[in-house]
């Protein structure tokens, strides 16, 4: 079931739990996500950063929508860190039900403009929409990138922003960072600035940098507001560090040969995650909306 983001988070907040946003790089990780979702009868968000957009190309969603759709579970596809508007319109072109537009960077009031444009272009056609405020830190090791000292958000600002942009979630900045933190460095999360911008924002909020961080931090953070978690490091590192150690003992070279391992591996990290975030057995919580889409879809055959 291919739903909106909006729809996704509305029963996840409701219910207090978190649905994970696993960034999908090809085939694999697709497969991946999915066929662990399915298995656990959890709701997931297929992520897709523009660079891995820009690898894929246009034709591999064709593929993700169809599966996601034909699934018995909920699932979400999310353009994350669009940087544009071109980005938006591409992932809207390709069928993607959700966008992020990440204005973060931007000074204060372009970020609302920029995010307020995206909002009435993307509601438009159904489309849920994602913004950012304060910036997310970076490890050194991701695609997504982040700043070198974080911008913590403001709660009173985040009040601010969501009531005039009409942004459908909010992602915030309590210091997390992109990509797998170096071993001397142990992120602690500020859960007290999270639980003031609770208060005053009625959205779901979002976790980026969702990776590496202890689980009780991640655990707490789910109680007070937050319905989604990026995940991407931790799944791709232990894909590919099983496919490092299988390419480096043996001579296989044919791809179903060397990945299906590698997709456990994945998956592994994908099930405890979907643990954490208590999203395990929710998909049964959107029946109704599978019941109001397959009456769209007999209702479309005559």
């Amino acid at each position: 079931m291919l739903i909106t983001m909006k729809e996704l988070l509305s029963v996840a907040k409701e219910n207090k739990f978190a649905v994970g946003a696993f960034n999908v790089a090809d085939s694999t990780f697709l497969r991946a996500v999915v066929e662990e979702a399915e298995k656990v009868n959890s709701p997931a968000i297929i992520a897709i950063h523009p660079s891995e957009l820009e690898f894929l190309t246009d034709e591999f969603f064709s593929y993700a929508k169809h599966r996601a759709y034909v699934s018995h579970v909920p699932f979400v596809l999310h353009l994350d860190h669009g940087g544009s508007i071109k980005d938006i319109m591409r992932a809207i072109k390709c069928g993607f039900t959700s966008v992020m537009i990440d204005g973060s960077l931007l000074p204060y009031e372009e970020n609302v403009e920029l995010t307020k444009q995206v909002v009435e272009l993307a509601h438009g056609v159904g489309v849920s929409v994602e913004g950012e405020l304060g910036t997310i830190g970076q490890t050194g090791n991701s695609i997504e990138g982040g700043v070198t000292t974080v911008t913590y958000t403001d709660p009173a600002q985040a009040e601010d922003f969501v009531a005039r942009t009409g942004v459908d979630t909010l992602a915030v900045a309590i210091g997390t960072a992109h990509g797998i933190y170096p071993k001397d460095v142990k992120p602690e999360l500020q859960m007290d600035i999270l639980k003031e911008i609770n208060q005053l924002v009625d959205i779901p909020l979002v976790l980026h940098g969702g990776s590496a961080n202890p689980d009780s931090e991640v655990s707490e953070s789910v109680q007070l507001g937050v319905c989604k978690v990026n995940i991407s490091s931790d799944m791709k590192f232990s894909y590919f560090k099983k496919a490092r150690e299988i390419l480096s003992t043996t001579e296989l070279w044919d791809p179903n040969a060397i990945y299906p391992e590698c997709i456990v591996e994945a998956q592994n990290v994908i099930n405890h995650k979907m643990n954490l975030f208590n999203s395990i057995g929710k998909a049964e919580l959107y029946k109704e909306l599978r019941n109001e889409q397959r009456q769209v879809e007999s209702v479309s055959l005559y």
